[in-house]
C-alpha cells in the first residue's frame, strides 16, 4: 500500500508507517499544492491521502479521485497528539477501498 501524508500533517508520523510505502507531500515536491490538484497527481501513484483537514469534503467532490481519503481529527497536528490515533488508524488501513472518505478521532 502507498500512502501520501499531507503537508498540514508532522513529517515525522511517516515513521508509524514501517509496513507501508510512506511519503509525505514535501517529499513528492507537492508542497503549496491545491486540494484538487494533490488528489490529482496524487490518485496515480497511492492509494490512501492521510490529512488533517476536516473540510476536505465540502471542499472537494472526493468520488472524482481514484484514491482513499483518511482525515485525522484531533484538536493538534502535533506528533504526541496524534499518535494515539494510530491503532485506529492501522486498523482502517487493513479494509481501505478506493474513493473511501474515513474520519478518525478518539
Amino acid at each position: 500500500m502507498q500512502i501520501l501524508i499531507d503537508e498540514c500533517l508532522p513529517k515525522k508520523l511517516k515513521q508509524e508507517f514501517v509496513e507501508y510505502s510512506v511519503f509525505t507531500v514535501q517529499e513528492k515536491g507537492w508542497s503549496g499544492m491545491q486540494n484538487g490538484e494533490l488528489l490529482n497527481e496524487a490518485e496515480n501513484e497511492f492509494d490512501v491521502w492521510l490529512t488533517a483537514d476536516q473540510n476536505i469534503e465540502s471542499q472537494q467532490n472526493l468520488n472524482r479521485f481514484d484514491i482513499a481519503v483518511v482525515v485525522l481529527v484531533a484538536p493538534q497536528n502535533k506528533l504526541e497528539v496524534l499518535l494515539p490515533l494510530m491503532p485506529l488508524l492501522h486498523d482502517v488501513l487493513k479494509n481501505i477501498q478506493p474513493k473511501q472518505l474515513i474520519y478518525i478521532e478518539p
